[in-house]
């Protein structure tokens, strides 16, 4: 699984990489900021990971390809937003809310993998129907309503850290 040679330990490397580039490029957000280093590797691996999740054996469309889709359309309006628009009027709003929606995403599939592949996480929730994951998974969305809320309001001017 965390093998870096194979595809799944290399989608999974770079989910993990994007998580925690995820963290500096929000709270960055939230104090009205962009950090160019850890935000050029949240986009780039958040894109990564969401284009190599296609690359799985399926039959059909699944929950994941969904999730994978918008991910990548929300990452590509937020590389738009910075690269191609510099942030301009309200394309800064919009790159706030992308890339902090984005984060979400990456963490709304890692608390399901984590209910999935956790013994103890998957003894709570063996089906992902039930409380635990539920309860798990909507605290994640409200907090990420929340923040997401702040990060476009306070994101209105920036400055650039190294």
């Amino acid at each position: 699984m965390f093998d870096p040679t194979t595809f799944i330990g290399f989608h999974t490397w770079l989910s993990l990489i994007a998580i925690v580039a995820g963290f500096p490029v929000a709270s960055g957000l939230l104090h009205g900021h962009i950090r160019p280093g850890w935000t050029g590797v949240f986009l780039s691996t958040a894109f990564a990971t969401s284009a190599t999740g296609f690359g799985f054996p399926f039959n059909g469309v699944l929950p994941s390809h969904i999730i994978g889709a918008i991910s990548l359309a929300l990452v590509g309006t937020a590389g738009y937003a910075l690269y191609a628009r510099l942030l301009e009027g309200r394309w800064r709003r919009i790159y706030a809310i992308t890339v902090m929606l984005t984060f979400y995403l990456l963490l709304f599939v890692l608390v399901a993998q984590l209910f999935s592949k956790v013994p103890a996480l998957r003894n709570l929730a063996p089906t992902q129907s039930e409380p635990p994951f539920a309860v798990a998974e909507a605290l994640l969305f409200v907090v990420f309503v929340a923040l997401t809320w702040r990060a476009a309001r306070r994101f209105t001017t920036y400055r650039v850290l190294a």
